[in-house]
């Protein structure tokens, strides 16, 4: 089993109009302090003991806000905190287009990292300016150019479709200038519209109005098309890679597997326990500076909770849900468990079994939510 460790960094230079996740403004932020915290975090969880890690993924937040000295120091913390990787290692940063230059890449080269994640979202510059995106289309091929230059070969893109006023056309054109790139990987959702964002406002507001279910499904209709015939597997339903080169941070998370979470916000799955840390920054601060650990949740998975979720997350893989997999790890039958629901839904048209595994239909990707939630216990 892969040991996998996910570091926020929670500090960006522009808030996007539609992005919910853990982050502040980066000005007058106490950075040096929560790079500090990370060492005194990573150290409490790992017993002052060397663990190495298969994975190591650098998110946020945009952790290229940071300095090239300040990543420097992050992942020299990390280090000292008991973290250890290697070239077999899979080490992932996220960039902004318009936050990366050549100090900040030579300094993810030197620390070891060999995949970046851009955030490009879209390649039309209306839209870009509706996310409250600060990057041009010039930044994304800059960046990956440059990138390609100083070696680093796993490169992803992430996109994102069913944007307020966006078009079919102007999707395809995205899709076509993201392959044009020669991206090892590609991400695209569909947008969702979450409480606590700037597009939840406007919609609240009526200054806002959303794509349709169907207008949604289109639009992937498209790009699972259009990535096929340019030579991108899907290997999960948002996630399409050229062979060798899944993401295999988010692998040991669609497979159910446990995984370190350090910094504020951050999530972690230990020992059959997930825990969430504190959000605010000053709060996590002096959590950690008291020594204690700076969770404000911890929730003990039972079995029922452990089979619920090898299936939501492993259904969203093209590799399925193993049969014997599940024996081994429940030792309990799947069909014992499941066979009535597993039934039902490949009656449906939204199930298929074959070669020993559980596996989305083409029509059951499209309505992956209810499948999933076909596999809940009653409570």
């Amino acid at each position: 089993m892969k040991r996998g460790a996910y570091i926020h960094i929670p500090f960006c230079n522009q808030i996007c109009h539609y992005c919910d996740f853990n982050k502040v403004l980066i000005k007058n932020q106490p950075v040096d302090d929560y790079l500090q915290a990370l060492l005194a975090e990573g150290e409490t969880r790992l017993n002052r003991t060397v663990t190495f890690m298969d994975t190591l993924y650098i998110g946020g937040g945009t952790p290229t806000s940071l300095s090239a000295g300040q990543l420097q120091t992050l992942f020299s913390n990390l280090k000292l905190a008991g973290l250890s990787w290697d070239e077999r290692s899979e080490v992932t940063v996220e960039v902004n287009p318009d936050g990366i230059d050549d100090d900040r890449l030579y300094a993810l080269k030197d620390a070891g990292v060999n995949r970046i994640s851009i955030g490009v979202q879209t390649f039309d510059p209306t839209l870009l300016e509706t996310l409250g995106r600060t990057h041009s289309v010039e930044d994304v091929s800059r960046t990956v150019a440059r990138a390609r230059e100083l070696g680093f070969d796993n490169i992803s893109i992430d996109l994102m479709f069913a944007l307020p006023g966006q078009t079919i056309e102007q999707w395809k054109t995205t899709i076509e200038k993201a392959v044009a790139l020669g991206p090892d990987h590609i991400s695209a959702y569909g947008l969702k519209i979450e409480a606590k964002t700037q597009f939840y406002n406007w919609l609240q507001a009526g200054k806002l109005a959303p794509l349709s279910e169907d207008e949604e499904a289109d639009m992937y209709d498209i790009l699972l098309s259009k990535l096929e015939h340019y030579g991108y597997e899907q290997y999960e339903i948002s996630n399409f890679a050229t062979r060798g080169k899944e993401s295999a941070h988010n692998l040991i998370y669609w497979r159910n597997q446990p995984y370190l979470g350090l910094g504020a916000g951050a999530h972690g799955y230990q020992n059959n326990e997930r825990y969430g840390n504190i959000l605010p920054i000053p709060h996590y601060l002096k959590s950690v500076q008291k020594g204690e650990w700076p969770e404000r949740t911890r929730q003990p998975v039972s079995l029922k909770e452990q089979m619920e979720e090898e299936m939501f997350l492993g259904l969203r893989l093209k590799e399925g849900v193993h049969i014997h997999r599940f024996k081994e790890k429940f030792d309990t039958s799947f069909h014992d468990v499941y066979g009535q629901v597993h039934a039902e839904l490949v009656n449906d048209g939204l199930l298929h079994e074959d070669n020993g595994r559980i596996r989305l239909t083409e029509k059951g990707k499209y309505l992956g939510n209810n499948v999933f939630a076909s596999f809940l216990f009653d409570t």
